[in-house]
């Protein structure tokens, strides 16, 4: 009684377990889940993300103070004798002094402004990866789905097919046709199964990609994601995405915050050019009952500009940060007329597929293989009919991952998300 209880508790335990990696494998992930544990998890992307919090700490040191010294002296220790005789401690001068170096012209204040400009720089460099990273997830989704729409259509063939392949066993059996018609009608199942093999093995490529940039352990087996397989008609104006890019790109953004930052960098180096004075205040005794204080200040003499290297240095800078800036700008505009080009191509090769060549491929196929089976058609005819079908399918097929893949483009080149 004991036995029977424990086998029907493990088939009752991996009944339950079977039962839920199924539930794990029917829940599909959209695009904004993927996107959410992307940001959450991809290790490029939280790796980028310490640049920042390495430049915050660095603002923390360019805004420090200079320390003040303090020197103790102890002077006239006579230990030799030869004078008279009070010991060698005898007329010691004690005496301590404080130093303290004094920064003019806003040094501090530039060195803080420019390392919270070399911060803002970090902020826009970690968008932009994260724009690129993006990009190629988007891309590992797109193709996803299409590998998914492409299996859909391949097993769709290959049960079309498998169906023309009964009928032809009963014509046969019936002596309607030969047995060469059917053999070469089961040869050419071959195609049909290697479509599907092809399709199965894409899928499963693409969803290891996804897999990857999540940095995600779940078996493949258990991973689906869905979404709209389709396209959109309605594109903005060209002007409309290149004002969207000029305002979002954060390449573009990180090349104007670096102009800004030279800036910043030449005028701390004209500061730096300036002399420093070092306040000083000392106090000391002098034995036995006089004890003084004095003031100083320490002006280093500029006879030689040892920093006109360095503000020569900074002034080019800014001249090769302006020219980088009017090069990503150039590069921008070059993008997005590129990939706006490219998707405007889809769109006009899409919409005849949609509304003619799909219901004209399948009302041939359909109609040939009626008169196929009925004997109005030959073998010939019908193996193009099907072959025709199978290519109009797939170029769809493909024209729509086109699609997506040209918006996923656009979406790079504009810098966040304008087509979806």
């Amino acid at each position: 009684m004991i036995s029977r209880l424990r086998h029907f508790g493990l088939l009752s335990f991996f009944f339950l377990l079977a039962v839920r990696l199924t539930g794990q494998a029917q829940e599909p992930w959209t695009w904004a889940k993927v996107r959410a544990r992307f940001e959450q998890s991809n290790p490029t992307l939280l790796a980028g993300k310490l640049n920042i919090d390495e430049s915050k700490a660095q603002e923390i040191t360019a805004n420090l103070r200079p320390n003040p010294s303090l020197t103790l002296t102890t002077d006239q220790i006579d230990p030799f004798g030869g004078g008279p005789q009070h010991g060698p401690f005898a007329f010691l001068l004690p005496a301590a002094s404080v130093n303290y170096l004094y920064e003019r012209n806003h040094k501090r204040e530039l060195r803080l402004q420019s390392a919270q400009k070399m911060t803002a720089i970090a902020v826009s460099a970690q968008s932009d990866l994260e724009r690129n990273l993006i990009f190629s997830l988007r891309s590992a989704f797109v193709d996803t789905l299409q590998a998914k729409a492409v299996l859909d259509v391949a097993r769709e063939n290959l049960s079309y097919y498998d169906h023309v392949l009964d009928v032809s066993r009963e014509r046969l059996k019936a002596g309607d046709i030969a047995q060469i018609d059917l053999d070469r009608l089961e040869l050419q199942r071959v195609q049909y199964e290697s479509d599907l093999q092809t399709a199965e093995v894409n899928l499963r490529t693409a969803k290891i990609q996804i897999l990857m940039l999540l940095n995600d352990r779940t078996p493949v087996e258990q991973f689906e994601v869905t979404g709209l397989f389709d396209f959109n008609e309605q594109i903005l104006p060209l002007d409309e995405f290149r004002k969207i890019a000029q305002e979002t790109r954060p390449d573009l953004k990180a090349a104007a915050e670096a102009v800004d930052k030279a800036k910043t960098d030449h005028s701390l180096a004209l500061a730096n050019g300036s002399t420093d004075p070092t306040w000083g205040f000392d106090v000391g005794r002098n034995p036995p009952i006089d004890t003084y204080f004095g003031v100083s200040m320490n002006i280093p003499l500029r006879l030689f500009d040892r920093n006109q290297g360095e503000k020569r240095r900074t002034q080019l800078d800014i001249d090769r940060n302006q020219h980088l800036l009017n090069a990503a700008q150039s590069q921008i505009f070059g993008d997005v007329d590129s990939a706006y080009a490219t998707l405007n191509s889809n769109v006009s090769l899409l919409r005849p597929f949609k509304e003619k060549y799909l219901q004209q491929a399948t009302r041939v196929r359909d109609t040939v293989a009626f008169a196929y089976q009925h004997g109005g058609a030959s073998l010939l005819d019908f193996l193009n009919a099907q072959s025709e079908y199978r290519s109009v399918q797939l170029n769809y097929v493909n024209l729509v991952g086109s699609y997506l893949g040209a918006a996923n483009q656009l979406n790079l080149a504009v810098g966040r998300e304008v087509v979806q």
